[in-house]
């Protein structure tokens, strides 16, 4: 029987959560550490089961976020509060909660009714928060969870310029939120925001730590890409394989081939370890065509 699939509350762009029936097979069993680099919304960790976790990843937004749920995680009801608060006052569908949404506006615009509804207290929020440069990750969390495809970006300025989603706070942000913080309440974790090659130079390594790794994909068009080219990916390798060599077991989520591109970086380092072929689920949403793919788990044990 398989066990049930803990789902991240950030929803997040990349998000493992429909991979992670696959993944968790080719998990080890025991794990003393676990180590992400790239933790994105964090539905990897919240499926491994480790004495320590050392969380990390290059948005500091994003990292701002986890650590408000892992301070929640001990009273949940101060943050559901707080985000009661929110919603009411910018005016935000809420239906894990309640139905505010007016009858008319559902049949005007069928598909489309919660973006409609949510559209003025989004962007008044949003104004709010890039007027003011509020660093309060409550309300980066609120406009993630309404915002289109629930990402977290910002332009050159610094501005928080994500439109509205056709999306709600719902009883599945509600479930998801529930079960982060019954995780996270107990455990030993450590969250921080630096470049992975930061990230590692400090850290030391014991029998039955784990690393897991899902970066930037290099072929992939995604906007958290951008930050990625050969010389990043090049580095990460290299890294890993010097880890490899200290007998720390890892694995590695990635796309060797994407569209008619292909990731000749990693087909060529990836030959002296284990590769598992993947179900993809990737999703580019600058790009709706249909798409080929290749997604793979690289380990070595």
């Amino acid at each position: 029987m398989t066990k049930s699939i803990r789902r991240s509350p950030l929803f997040y762009v990349g998000d493992k959560y429909k991979l992670m029936s696959q993944l968790v097979n080719f998990f080890p069993k025991e794990v003393n550490t676990f180590f992400e680099p790239f933790v994105g919304g964090g539905t990897v960790f919240l499926n491994i089961n480790a004495k320590k976790y050392f969380l990390n990843d290059i948005n500091r937004h994003l990292i701002s976020i986890h650590n408000l749920l892992i301070k929640n995680s001990r009273n949940p009801s101060v943050f559901f509060g707080a985000i009661e608060k929110t919603t009411r006052k910018y005016n935000l569908s809420r239906s894990y909660k309640e139905d505010v949404i007016p009858d008319s506006l559902k049949k005007k615009w069928k598909k489309t009714y919660f973006a409609r509804f949510n559209k003025e207290g989004y962007e008044k929020l949003r104004e709010c928060v890039n007027n003011k440069k509020v660093n309060d990750p409550l309300i980066l969390y609120v406009l993630l969870i309404y915002g289109f495809n629930r990402m977290l970006r910002f332009n050159g300025g610094g501005k928080f310029n994500l439109p509205v989603g056709n999306v709600d706070f719902n009883k599945n942000v509600l479930s998801a939120l529930d079960t982060y913080f019954e995780f996270v309440k107990d455990k030993r974790i450590e969250v921080t925001a630096k470049d992975f090659r930061s990230f590692f130079s400090s850290k030391k390594f014991s029998p039955n730590d784990f690393i897991y790794l899902d970066p930037p994909y290099l072929i992939a068009a995604s906007e958290y890409n951008k930050i990625w080219d050969r010389t990043t990916e090049s580095d990460l390798l290299k890294m890993i394989d010097k880890l490899s060599l200290q007998g720390v077991r890892f694995a590695l989520s990635n796309v060797t081939h994407y569209n008619g591109s292909k990731n000749d970086l990693l087909l060529d380092w990836m030959g002296k370890y284990k590769v598992y072929n993947i179900k993809s689920n990737y999703i580019n949403y600058h790009d709706n065509g249909k798409k080929t793919i290749r997604e793979v788990l690289v380990t070595n044990y």
